[in-house]
């Protein structure tokens, strides 16, 4: 179990600068789909509307209330997010996802940014806020192409 010296660094200048400048933080008026996802242990949520091509997304907003690590992740995500594929969000999600339960190497570009977040590795009750912005625009993502079948 991490001791509070480690709580307290993991709340670094840089994961604190990130969650202070979320981009796209505004949700976008008549997305395509909208998706909420919430981290019952710790109670953050995160709200995703978006545009997606059926390539690529095209118009992002996210509405994100949760704790630094999540609003770091978000912040991290939002930098990127316009123009990518559900494949590099999905292998972006999984390379996150290892870094922080399997201490798997740094997400591929352009999600190096997720690196920050490596001390938190430790802490398990924060990793679902911290999965929570790439959960909600992969379930987006999921359900327009659910609408688009015949």
């Amino acid at each position: 179990m991490p001791d509070d010296s480690e709580l307290i660094a993991l709340y670094s200048g840089q994961i604190l600068a990130l969650a202070a400048d979320i981009p796209h933080a505004e949700m976008i008026a008549s997305p395509m789909a909208e998706v909420r996802k919430r981290a019952p242990l710790c109670g953050s949520n995160v709200a995703v509307g978006l545009d997606y091509d059926g390539e690529k997304i095209t118009r992002f907003g996210q509405d994100v209330k949760a704790c630094a690590l999540g609003q770091a992740s978000a912040s991290i995500l939002g930098a990127q997010v316009v123009g990518m594929s559900e494949g590099q969000l999905a292998t972006a999600r999984d390379q996150l996802l290892a870094l922080l339960k399997a201490e798997g190497p740094t997400p591929d570009a352009p999600f190096e940014g997720y690196e920050v977040l490596r001390p938190a590795r430790g802490f398990k009750n924060r990793h679902a806020s911290i999965m929570l912005a790439l959960e909600a625009t992969l379930a987006a993502i999921s359900e327009i192409k659910k609408k688009a079948q015949p």
